[in-house]
């Protein structure tokens, strides 16, 4: 069954797009100084992090709205890249 969700911004996105989307965007640098968990600042993987995220509500939720704060500014993740292009990424 294929329900529209019209109101989640986030259906469509898997949790690792999310966080691949925002470490590419942030970098793990900043996206662990953005939110403060060992998977983002200590070793950071993307396998890590789902692993963690995945057990962790509270932790899902801040990396859920730290993605839709991201889609809310630049529109996408890639529009979001564009627009720091040239100014250096947290991290980089």
């Amino acid at each position: 069954m294929n329900y529209e969700q019209p109101k989640n911004p986030l259906h469509g996105y898997t949790l690792e797009q999310i966080v691949t989307s925002l470490s590419d965007y942030y970098g793990w640098e900043g996206l662990g100084g953005r939110i403060e968990v060992r998977c983002f600042n200590e070793d950071p993987s993307v396998k890590s992090s789902l692993k963690f995220l995945r057990k962790t509500p509270w932790a899902r939720k801040k990396v859920e709205d730290l993605f839709i704060y991201t889609l809310a500014k630049y529109g996408t993740t890639e529009a979001a890249a564009d627009e720091l292009e040239g100014s250096p990424k947290s991290g980089q």
